[in-house]
């Protein structure tokens, strides 16, 4: 395989979305990566409708590269694949909640006593410290709990859920990979493993950034519509005529001067250069007028040329036909069981490139028996295994 993360094994003990994403995305990069699942209670991932050719759209993207193991880790034969697995694989993802690895003797400290040099990267809600470790939550309490979701909506409305998991993917996933990538430079270093604790809570309350800096520095406590970038300013979403939406982002003087010379209003623009909020406010309706007067499509046109900040709010498929996202090439074509199927690609840009789509997401257990073929195990231990049901698949 080539890529640049081309020199790292990786055992994923993880299912949904976090740690899943996260190990997309090193796999995409060119990281062997093993999923480990169970064969009795699957990945929910794997029964989420649509279906393609027999299987979930979903897990097909998201388990795109990667190979597939299935143990039953009660089972202590299962453990010892484990531990046989840890010569070669040095990272390992793991999303239960805090105690349940230690529980079936995969912690931290047991693994690391057979290889020091294991980075260990526990994906969890609220990490593994705190009166919260053990309590159960998702993506919407993750937010809630950060503070995030005190932020994102409207007074008269409330909190609004957005379109994307942000505390699953931006939180967990990408703080997954960010923390074992650096501690994968720092073993380079020292030769030593350690175990990265990602909170999912942790990490979405981090990304309050300029609102929550502010905050603490003596500022205003970040709440529905109260910061500029937040519907507290004219940084905002306005609707146009037909009922479709035209996101408005000309903070700076010279592309607010040409937002309000093309809408014919440019004596608005003075009123956006204070911080004001009555004077925010004002520009912000003078706005939503002139924007109400205009379908989409002349606003588009409107704009197309400026330098303005200013595009149109798309759907899904207006945004997989826009220019920029098929030039950028964010989808790609992947070997799957019943034919190429097209999927959401890696948007990582490398001037080596990377390597090509491998296949779509595997069948439980479907790479078992050459796996364990590569740890030497001959054709009666991987029979015995099945037979104990230690092995599935």
């Amino acid at each position: 395989m080539t890529g640049p993360l081309a020199s790292l094994k990786v055992l994923d003990f993880s299912t949904l979305l976090p740690g899943p994403f996260a190990s997309l995305l090193l796999a995409d990069l060119g990281a062997e990566v093993l999923r480990i699942e169970s064969p009795t209670r699957p990945d929910l991932l794997r029964l989420l409708p649509p279906r393609v050719g027999g299987s979930s759209a979903a897990h097909a993207w998201l388990n795109r590269n990667k190979r597939s193991l299935a143990l039953d880790l009660k089972q202590p034969a299962a453990i010892g694949v484990i531990h046989d697995l840890l010569r070669e694989y040095d990272i390992l993802i793991e999303q239960f909640r805090p105690g349940v690895m230690e529980r079936l003797g995969l912690g931290y400290e047991a693994l690391k006593a057979i290889n020091p040099r294991l980075i260990y990267v526990s994906i969890s809600g609220y990490g593994q410290t705190g009166p919260y470790r053990e309590r159960a939550g998702h993506d919407i309490n993750y937010l809630a709990v950060s503070g995030l979701a005190g932020t994102t909506g409207r007074r008269d409305s409330g909190p609004a859920l957005p379109g994307v998991q942000i505390a699953d993917l931006a939180g967990g996933s990408l703080h997954g990979v960010v923390g074992l990538l650096a501690a994968v430079i720092q073993r380079q270093h020292s030769g030593e493993g350690q175990q990265v604790d990602v909170s999912m809570t942790d990490c979405a309350f981090s990304l309050h950034a300029l609102g929550g800096a502010a905050a603490l520095a003596g500022g205003a406590t970040p709440g529905l519509e109260n910061q500029p970038l937040n519907g507290g300013g004219f940084y905002d979403y306005y609707r146009t005529r037909e009922g479709r939406w035209l996101a408005v982002g000309s903070l700076e003087p010279q592309f607010l001067n040409a937002l309000c010379q093309a809408l014919g209003r440019p004596e608005l623009a003075a009123r956006g250069l204070s911080q004001r909020p009555e004077d925010q406010q004002a520009l912000k309706r003078e706005l939503a007028i002139e924007i109400e007067r205009r379908d989409l499509a002349e606003c588009q046109a409107l704009f197309a040329e400026l330098d303005a900040c200013v595009e149109p709010v798309l759907s899904f498929d207006e945004a997989l036909e826009h220019p920029q996202i098929r030039a950028r090439e964010l989808v790609t074509e992947v070997p799957g069981p019943d034919g190429p199927l097209r999927q959401l690609a890696c948007p990582l840009k490398f001037s080596a490139g990377l390597p090509p789509p491998r296949h779509a997401g595997a069948a439980l257990g479907a790479h078992g028996a050459t796996v364990l073929r590569e740890l030497g195990y001959d054709e009666a231990r991987i029979r015995a295994l099945r037979e104990s049901g230690a092995l599935g698949g």
